[in-house]
This record gives C-alpha cells, sequence and structure tokens, in this order.
C-alpha cells in the first residue's frame, strides 16, 4: 500500500493523551507541513499558534464547550484565518472561503505528519471564537477556526465505518 495511503486509513481522532512532551524534532516537522501546505493565490493567509502552556490549554479546552481532553494534550496548535492578507486580492469570498480552505490543507498535513510520527490528533472545530482569540490575544485581522491538540496517544480507537464509494463518489461524463 502507498505509504501516505496508509497513514490517512491508519489516522485517528485522539481524545487522550499520555503525560509525554513532544520532541521538538517532531514539533519541527509539524511546523513543516503546516508551512508547505498550498494556500489560495500562494497568499498564506494564515497564522498558527503553537500552546504548550497548562493554564492557556486549559482556558482554551473551556472555550472549547468544556472539551478538557484538550488541556491534556502537550501542545495545542491553533490555526488562524488572517483576513488582512486574503480580502484585496479575493474579498469575502477569499475570507469565508479561500482562507479556512488553507488552514484546513495545513492542519491536515500536520495531522498526516502527527499520525506518521506516532502522534494523535483531534480536529476540534466546536470553540467561541471569541474566547479564544481573547486568550491568545489575537489582532484583529486572524480568526481562529481550528483547535488541534496534539500528543502521544493514550488509546487508539477502531477505524469508524465509512460510507461506500457508490454513496461518496459520482463520476460525471
Amino acid at each position: 500500500m502507498d505509504e501516505i495511503l496508509k497513514i490517512v486509513k491508519e489516522r485517528r481522532s485522539i481524545r487522550a493523551f499520555k503525560n509525554k512532551d513532544i520532541p521538538d524534532s517532531l514539533v519541527k516537522k509539524l511546523i513543516e507541513a503546516i508551512i508547505w501546505a498550498p494556500s489560495a493565490g500562494n497568499l498564506q493567509a494564515r497564522k498558527f499558534y503553537f500552546v504548550k502552556h497548562a493554564e492557556t490549554k486549559r482556558k482554551l479546552a473551556s472555550a472549547a464547550l468544556n472539551q478538557m481532553f484538550i488541556a491534556e494534550a502537550p501542545l495545542v496548535i491553533v490555526g488562524c484565518v488572517d483576513k488582512e492578507k486574503i480580502y484585496p486580492r479575493y474579498g469575502e469570498r477569499g475570507v469565508n472561503l479561500y482562507a479556512i480552505q488553507d488552514v484546513a490543507c495545513s492542519i491536515t498535513n500536520a495531522m498526516l505528519v502527527a499520525c506518521e510520527n506516532a502522534l494523535g490528533t483531534v480536529w476540534v472545530g466546536a470553540f467561541r471564537e471569541d474566547e479564544v482569540s481573547s486568550i491568545l490575544k489575537l489582532p484583529k485581522n486572524l480568526r481562529p477556526v481550528v483547535i488541534l491538540p496534539v500528543g502521544y496517544p493514550s488509546y487508539i480507537p477502531s477505524p469508524p465505518p465509512r460510507v461506500s464509494e457508490k454513496d461518496a463518489i459520482e463520476f460525471v461524463e
């Protein structure tokens, strides 16, 4: 099986983490995965906050509707859209779609690199944006769109069922 497809199939949403630090060499790989993701017009209208501070992680978990497993992860990445970078070229569609897609590409890259290196992640989209912005003291041009806890899994769930190809894919002639 192709290595990337193998990792895609092995990746799971992890919500329980070991109390074990992530080596700087792996953090560097996550950073590279994020930076090398494609972006609309190559504007790279995104910014990522790497959070290791325990109290800040706890506040983020609280802002994420009390999903306290976030605070257990040794690293939490918050992905943000940079509205000022994308708007001049792409307007509202850039702010409300393209830049969000750009952050999604970066976070997906990070999730796959994390999995390849025995780290677990889970995409967290349920959070109060204004609270996250306040906790991280984000400037007005940045909008948080994802919280990604990262760490060594203490539990790896079984693969969830997937829809059939017939239900998911339509070939158009």
